[in-house]
């Protein structure tokens, strides 16, 4: 008997629910309407909010609440996850209130969103730069925020994602036997990120694909990409010369020495 009771109970409270809820979205009442939103966002019944808050955007477009509901429906799509339209909507407040006291607290949850859609390193970054690009803005439009370090620390975590793609791009090439793209992969990301974890690795990557790049070529260009591993060869010793990859460098430049010797006795 009490299940029964306990489940009609429910029954009766969700249907008061529903027809308050439907109330609220067949109301004319602006006022109403937005305090009812409001309402609901703070209770974190962000599906309810959203359609009160989009319809109003409509009804309250140049009046006094319309930077309210706009402020509003942007934070709604980010509390529902909807990341790419709360970018939008967020991006969309800072430029229409520029001046508004909330629009800092927007601009970064609209980087924050592109933030969240960052994927795994082994994915398309595209939103990952997107990403540290409004981070940046967001630091540069609001330089004594309070959020700095926050933002600071999340650009970090960002960053690393793409040096570790651009590494493993680059151990993908050399893998697939794409030796000069595997080297331009590998200086590129040596420049753009000049601190990165890989960074040793990269430099004896670099000796080796240049080596097999210049193994695999015809004889009329092979002394000059030997000398080109050498090249890399100095740059890596130069940079780490306790290297524990220093035994295997050094094996592939004293092949290409040999080699070109070798070739200009042909010659």
């Amino acid at each position: 008997m009490k299940k029964v009771f306990f489940a009609s109970l429910f029954v009766v409270l969700v249907s008061a629910g529903c027809s308050e809820y439907n109330k609220v979205l067949k109301s004319s009442d602006i006022q109403y309407k937005y305090d009812k939103g409001v309402e609901y966002f703070d209770d974190d019944k962000f599906f309810n909010a959203l359609p009160i808050f989009e319809e109003l955007i409509g009804l309250t477009r140049g009046t006094q609440m319309a930077e309210k509901v706009y402020y509003y429906h942007a934070q709604t799509n980010y509390f529902v996850r909807d990341y790419y339209l709360a970018n939008y909507y967020l991006t969309n407040f800072t430029k229409t209130f520029s001046y508004s006291p909330l629009a800092e607290e927007c601009q970064f949850l609209a980087a924050m969103c592109s933030y969240k859609l960052s994927p795994v390193y082994s994915l398309d970054q595209t939103d990952t730069k997107v990403a540290i690009n409004e981070m940046q803005l967001f630091l540069d439009t609001y330089p004594s925020t309070s959020l700095r370090d926050s933002c600071n620390k999340m650009v970090m975590e960002l960053n690393a994602k793409l040096e570790r793609k651009s590494y493993e791009v680059a151990q993908l090439y050399e893998k697939t036997a794409y030796y000069n793209s595997a080297v331009i992969a590998l200086e590129d990301a040596i420049v753009d990120y000049p601190t990165s974890p890989y960074r040793e690795d990269m430099f004896f990557l670099m000796v080796r694909a240049s080596f097999k790049y210049a193994e695999k070529s015809i004889d009329e260009v092979k002394v000059e990409r030997y000398n080109e591993c050498m090249e890399h060869y100095y740059k890596f010793v130069a940079s780490y010369p306790k290297s524990d990859f220093l035994k295997s460098a050094e094996t592939y430049f004293e092949a290409s020495r040999e080699e070109i010797e070798r070739l200009n006795e042909k010659l």
